[in-house]
């Protein structure tokens, strides 16, 4: 016989997602999203499907208390905007994602959305565009990659990367004291659209950047211009993705993005990775740098926002 029912003990929510939930991307892994989960403390709506003792379906929801809605696990918000990328219902024969959605207890708001190759994506509405680079379509070589630009284009590049490396242009690496400056450099330039200026945010990323280093996967790179830091990002390299998840600019320095996105890129040929994901957010560098685009989805229910018709005792959660 088969049931749905809704898990709230955080020890077997983590059972069941490391029983079902693939573990291709660095956002796949529960570790990872219990670094946020620490410091957010939503409570755990997992919605499960099983028949015979077999999961069929999994819906890993958190109840986040400031949006009046369901979102994925661990809803880690900032002024209504989850984060983490590549989110994903889990479903099996004919027990669909759909299905799992109808047994959702209140109103949901489900970003990032990866729904894979499923036709039905068709129909779905795009929440934001992640942007992908393919070291192995330029064979790795940054050469073959630049001769995909138009010459005045490539002109221009060169000339703004000359400039800054008249300045004396270094690279440090794996400085971990660096990402304190990073959060610094982020927050001055975004102020409160900065999710680091939620400190629950910031101290996550914080411990999501010691379990990456303890793994060996975490990549911290400076850009240091005229002596001085003028871009920090932190990375991390899990099963041949490179995910650039944040970085910082000092804005004495304009061009330092480009500068190191394109070193991003130069890292990821010589580390031979599969691909370099650059994340979701509609920046007119990554266009013009020929990334290549994939959309995550978004799937609300109509009530979503209203934000006042989930039970009574979600809404006290």
């Amino acid at each position: 016989m088969s049931r749905v029912r809704i898990v709230e003990d955080v020890d077997e929510c983590r059972t069941l997602w490391d029983q079902v939930m693939p573990k291709q991307v660095i956002t796949d892994l529960w570790e990872v999203r219990s670094c946020f989960q620490r410091h957010f403390q939503n409570p755990l709506r997992f919605i499960v499907k099983e028949e015979h003792g077999m999961v069929l379906g999994l819906l890993p929801l958190s109840w986040i208390k400031e949006s009046h809605c369901h979102g994925f696990f661990p809803g880690e918000t900032w002024q209504g905007a989850t984060w983490l990328e590549q989110n994903r219902i889990f479903a099996i024969g004919s027990w669909g994602r759909a299905d799992m959605l109808a047994h959702c207890p209140g109103p949901y708001n489900l970003r990032y959305v990866n729904w894979g190759n499923s036709p039905q994506s068709s129909r779905l509405e795009v929440d934001e565009v992640g942007y992908l680079f393919h070291p192995p379509a330029y064979d790795y070589r940054m050469d073959n990659y630049f001769s995909s630009f138009s010459g005045k284009s490539l002109k221009q590049i060169r000339r703004e990367l000359a400039q800054l490396e008249s300045h004396g242009a270094k690279y440090r690496y794996g400085r971990l004291a660096d990402l304190e400056l990073m959060l610094t450099l982020n927050r001055a330039r975004f102020g409160c659209e900065s999710y680091f200026s939620d400190p629950r945010f910031a101290q996550s990323f914080l411990d999501l950047a010691g379990l990456l280093a303890e793994k060996g996967w975490l990549r911290v790179v400076t850009l240091l211009l005229g002596g001085q830091a003028a871009a920090v990002d932190m990375g991390c390299v899990y099963k041949g993705t490179y995910t650039l998840l944040a970085g910082g600019t000092n804005p004495d320095w304009p061009g330092a993005a480009k500068m190191m996105n394109l070193h991003q890129m130069e890292m990821a040929c010589r580390m031979r990775v599969r691909e370099v994901d650059f994340l979701c957010g509609d920046f007119t560098w990554k266009k013009n740098f020929h990334l290549v685009p994939r959309p995550l989805y978004k799937i609300s229910s109509p009530s979503a926002a209203l934000g006042n018709d989930a039970p009574a005792e979600y809404q006290a959660a």
